[in-house]
């Protein structure tokens, strides 16, 4: 499954099906992997994306590997991200991984991550995952409380399923209202940038009024 072919050409595929699966996956894998090691790529965008394009296939069972793709690749980067903030933590001169995920954790956000942790535990590692920029923060929080890397693993699995059936079921609701799959990646792109978005207009909304 060719998705990234299909968002950036905007035509119909011209491969089988069962090529494109060989390149799809295992690009759609790397790619949300490296996001979460280096929270720079749109994983959500390209979870919808890569949803689009399944949706309209007819290879049976293709949903079904975009999610198991999708959370596998989002845990196992969330998990060596955390292994390496462990490594800096313990470090006397820190890790530029540590230092990465400092300067993307702003301290107000950081003091709320705290709180929540100390109140609510592992419930606020789901939700981190679904909240703009919540990630970071409430990671970092872990790594402050001196969470053991297992207990933060069995906390980030269903955070990561949760964030790939979210993406996924936007990506399919883009699906099914245009025939085309790349109107259905331009439609699922634009949503998950409006989610991602609307949280801070509000908060500035709120603050200039």
């Amino acid at each position: 499954m060719s998705w990234i072919a299909e968002a950036l050409s905007a035509t119909a595929t011209t491969s089988p099906e069962s090529a494109q699966q060989a390149i799809g996956y295992p690009s759609l894998f790397l790619l949300v992997l490296f996001g979460a090691l280096v929270p720079v790529i749109p994983t959500g965008a390209l979870v919808s994306s890569a949803a689009v394009v399944a949706f309209h296939q007819t290879a049976p069972f293709a949903l079904v590997l975009v999610f198991v793709t999708a959370s596998l690749a989002a845990f196992l980067g969330d998990v060596a991200l955390y292994w390496l903030g462990r490594r800096g933590m313990g470090s006397k001169n820190g890790s530029r991984w540590l230092e990465a995920i400092r300067a993307r954790a702003p301290e107000e956000r950081l003091e709320q991550a705290q709180a929540k942790l100390a109140d609510h535990g592992v419930a606020v590692l789901v939700l981190s995952r679904l909240v703009p920029a919540g990630r970071i923060p409430v990671m970092l929080a872990c790594l402050m409380a001196e969470w053991p890397i297992r207990r933060f693993a069995r906390g980030n699995a269903p955070a990561c399923l949760a964030w790939a059936v979210t993406y996924q079921l936007i990506g399919i609701l883009g699906g099914s209202l245009f025939p085309e799959p790349w109107e259905g990646v331009v439609a699922a792109v634009a949503l998950t940038v409006v989610i991602s978005v609307v949280p801070s207009l509000w908060k500035r909304v709120r603050a200039a009024g």
